[in-house]
């Protein structure tokens, strides 16, 4: 199962000169002009924008992890612009200068949906976008990502430890507030529901976007239409339950709605939808009824 480790902390960490940039971006757009901006956001990339349409990506060196890599985002993006239509950056060109490895692309226009505030009405319908462009995504042909070396690829069981990994994860970070009982029964339930999970079942496994929640997904700046998805960089083949993750459990409903309107999903991957919401709600209630109410047990 793919881990995330960091292995360069403490490494310098500069930011390019508008020269240094140019220089690389016109190895791939000859007609490049001028830097416009840098964001970092504090993840592991940084963009330098240049001419308002063009990005280029770089890992921060001491950011770097073994699970995220550019070589590998470039590779993806190559894919979902040969084999889709789903909005996200186009490759310009990938390579290396030195010990630094790039990405140059095309930008996604709009806003974060983070830094924006969505009407109800308008979050919908950004959930009936989003889910089309999964279901695009993970129906790819999956021969090109198996074959590239590139991406880890989760087992069966690691599909049920991955689950119950990351719900302990939440609840161990509270585990002063919640205490160890709450967190033992946690477990059990856990345990309990995920055994309705067959441990054979790989035939939805497909390459990942990992993280395509609000921090990665554009909007228009105006109107708050759906524009485009971000940053692949992070994939491996899993389960495509863990692309709905970060969403509520309401709102993976609704972007299960549009990711089965043109074909419906195998009933293995039900069960395991549907399992993963039933913990999800199980936990959320055991947070809130702990740290709402200040319950220690």
């Amino acid at each position: 199962m793919r881990e995330t480790i960091y292995y360069q902390r403490g490494m310098p960490d500069p930011i390019y000169d508008e020269n240094f940039v140019l220089d690389i971006v016109r190895k791939h757009v000859p007609g490049a002009k001028s830097l416009k901006s840098i964001d970092e956001d504090g993840g592991e990339g940084r963009v330098y924008v240049v001419d308002n349409d063009i990005v280029l990506k770089v890992q921060r060196p001491q950011q770097l992890r073994s699970s995220t890599g550019l070589e590998k985002e470039a590779f993806f993006l190559n894919q979902v612009e040969k084999q889709t239509d789903v909005h996200s950056p186009r490759v310009l060109g990938y390579g290396k200068e030195g010990t630094l490895e790039y990405l140059v692309m095309t930008r996604i226009h709009g806003i974060k949906v983070e830094y924006t505030k969505l009407t109800l009405n308008e979050k919908n319908a950004l959930l009936a976008e989003l889910g089309k462009e999964l279901r695009k995504i993970h129906t790819m042909d999956q021969t090109p990502f198996r074959s590239s070396g590139l991406f880890p690829c989760d087992d069966p069981p690691d599909l049920k430890e991955r689950i119950k990994r990351r719900y302990l994860s939440a609840m161990l970070k509270r585990k002063e507030i919640i205490g160890q009982k709450k967190i033992d029964e946690a477990s059990a339930f856990m345990d309990k529901e995920l055994a309705n999970i067959a441990d054979t079942d790989t035939d939805s496994f497909a390459a990942l976007h990992v993280n395509p929640y609000i921090c990665h997904i554009f909007v228009d700046e105006k109107t708050h239409q759906y524009s485009g998805l971000i940053d692949y960089g992070d994939s491996y083949i899993g389960h495509p339950v863990f692309d709905m993750w970060y969403w509520s459990v309401i709102s993976r409903r609704k972007l299960l709605k549009s990711y089965t309107l043109e074909k419906p999903v195998s009933p293995a991957f039900r069960v395991i939808f549907d399992t993963v919401n039933v913990i999800s709600q199980k936990i959320s209630e055991i947070l809130q009824d702990c740290i709402g109410t200040g319950k220690i047990n």
